[in-house]
């Protein structure tokens, strides 16, 4: 028996764990940049189950934890795509070989955008980033964006001044699509964050970004 037989014969047994245990999930793939959960995205609704990276089923997820276990027919899933249900909203982030499939949880919908630095305005030539030129460069993606470990002084440092909060942001990562340090990140909360690190892993992206305060 080959490696090939037995991954398949794995994605059988969560297959059918999943139909035993699972909730109906939508299972979509993005195919562009833009809203990635639209309509057109959608292949399929599968069974799954997800749980706290322990097959038992022994304890609960935790605080600033968005990893899962994803018990479902991964035959059918591949990293990127997106799994979406009562269980809440989930990206793949890895399936490597005989090993679980691991699932982020996704707690906002963000754009990315690309500023576009301006120069020579007024007289003496301050520029600085411009909404109305901003490039988008993802548009509407389920992300995870938890607190991060630390927050940043402003330059003033009043008394009654706070930090600005740092985040920590999962992402899939598109084909083709390199994120910069001071791209914008902005959510469907309201929030405006800049980049600070961008790091492309085999899992996807994984950014810190510090909130801009308004």
């Amino acid at each position: 028996m080959d490696g090939v037989t037995i991954q398949n014969r794995v994605y059988l047994g969560y297959a059918k764990a999943a139909a035993k245990i699972g909730i109906a999930h939508d299972l979509y793939r993005p195919t562009g940049s833009t809203s990635p959960l639209a309509s057109g995205n959608r292949l399929a609704s599968l069974p799954a189950s997800f749980n706290a990276e322990s097959f038992g089923y022994g304890r609960p997820n935790k605080y600033g934890k968005p990893t899962w276990y994803a018990v479902v027919d991964g035959a059918q899933t591949r990293v990127g795509d997106y799994l979406v249900g009562p269980s809440g909203t989930f990206f793949i982030a890895a399936q490597q070989a005989l090993l679980p499939i691991l699932a982020v949880e996704c707690s906002n919908i963000i754009t990315v955008l690309r500023p576009q630095q301006q120069t020579g305005i007024g007289a003496v030539g301050y520029g600085g980033d411009v909404d109305a030129n901003e490039t988008p460069l993802l548009i509407d993606w389920p992300a995870s964006v938890l607190q991060g470990a630390k927050g940043e002084k402003n330059e003033t440092n009043l008394p009654g001044d706070v930090r600005s909060p740092w985040w920590a942001v999962l992402l899939p990562a598109l084909p083709g699509l390199l994120l910069h340090t001071a791209d914008i990140i902005t959510d469907n909360l309201g929030r405006r964050l800049v980049v600070s690190s961008a790091e492309l892993t085999d899992m996807g992206w994984r950014i810190t970004a510090m909130q801009a305060l308004t």
